[in-house]
């Protein structure tokens, strides 16, 4: 019988939410939380237990050269990454500390990433998972569009959450804004949500992501392979129903992109009359992001 994350390691969640202090319900001031390491230890113990020995770096010479871009020539960084499990952010983390350089575990020290709020509202335990890494919060469109489709929602109520996530996203992009000028690396899973095999539309970039193409000056694609934690099909909802596998986890970087110049690439290549060009590149860097994977996949 497969392992649920909750079986087998539901001994330690207790310990962990009686060490967690993110917040419960996410507003325009609770936006950005840094990484609460009581919490993290656990994480480290789930990815010693499943990431096998041989998981890495597929080509560490291109996170380095991202790297140096951001620390050395004072560029501003943003990763753009696979997402099929809540191991993706804990383990490009994990990876680049075990990889034993200066530069791999200050790089790993210098990743932010964008979480939507449901992480922290959802279940005491999920946000005392997810409050291992240091975030800024956002009110997806998808959580949004998910309020407002229910039936016993009023009008005046819609308006209400609407204006909530506005404050909510506008504070978190400055917050973004501010970070990257630090030197902070911001890290976003473009499609928003994890993918679940047989549904192609959770692979699907969202819209959104050209504004942070707009915001960053280069951009790192990175493509997993391999996975330790993988969605039950009849919970798909519940993470802690998610079944835990040992795997070798690997992944794959891009070389870096300058963000203005492959989108000025893609928006040249459109008709005037282009529907949704912000909706086009986004499925032109999508489509990147599947090559770097497939190069992963044959490097294994």
């Amino acid at each position: 019988m497969a392992d649920t994350l909750k079986g087998k390691y539901g001994k330690y969640f207790a310990e962990m939410v009686q060490v967690s202090h993110a917040a419960e319900k996410i507003d325009e001031t609770k936006i950005y939380e840094e990484a609460n390491l009581a919490t993290r230890k656990y994480m480290n113990i789930i990815l010693d237990d499943n990431f096998l020995p041989d998981s890495g770096l597929i080509n560490p010479e291109n996170f380095k050269a991202f790297y140096e871009s951001v620390v050395k020539e004072g560029k501003t960084g943003l990763i753009l990454m696979e997402h099929y499990s809540n191991l993706d952010l804990p383990g490009i983390i994990y990876l680049l500390e075990k990889h034993g350089e200066d530069w791999s575990k200050d790089f790993a020290s210098r990743i932010i990433a964008v979480a939507g709020m449901k992480l922290n509202e959802a279940h005491p335990l999920v946000r005392a998972w997810t409050e291992g890494f240091s975030r800024v919060v956002i009110y997806p469109t998808r959580s949004l569009n998910a309020v407002n489709q229910k039936e016993e929602i009023t009008e005046e109520e819609k308006a209400e959450e609407e204006k909530r996530a506005r404050k909510i996203n506008f504070a978190a992009m400055r917050k973004v804004d501010e970070l990257k000028k630090q030197g902070k690396i911001i890290l976003v899973f473009p499609s928003g949500t994890r993918y679940r095999p047989g549904c192609p539309d959770t692979k699907r970039g969202l819209r959104e992501i050209d504004s942070y193409l707009r915001l960053f000056e280069n951009v790192l694609l990175v493509g997993v392979n391999g996975n330790s934690l993988r969605i039950d099909m009849e919970n798909p909802d519940d993470m802690l129903a998610d079944i835990v596998v040992q795997d070798t986890i690997t992944l794959t970087a891009s070389p870096i992109i300058n963000c203005k110049e492959f989108r000025n690439k893609v928006l040249a290549t459109l008709p005037e009359d282009t529907p949704d060009p912000k909706q086009v590149i986004v499925d032109t860097i999508m489509a990147e992001l599947d090559k770097v994977h497939e190069e992963g996949a044959s490097k294994r």
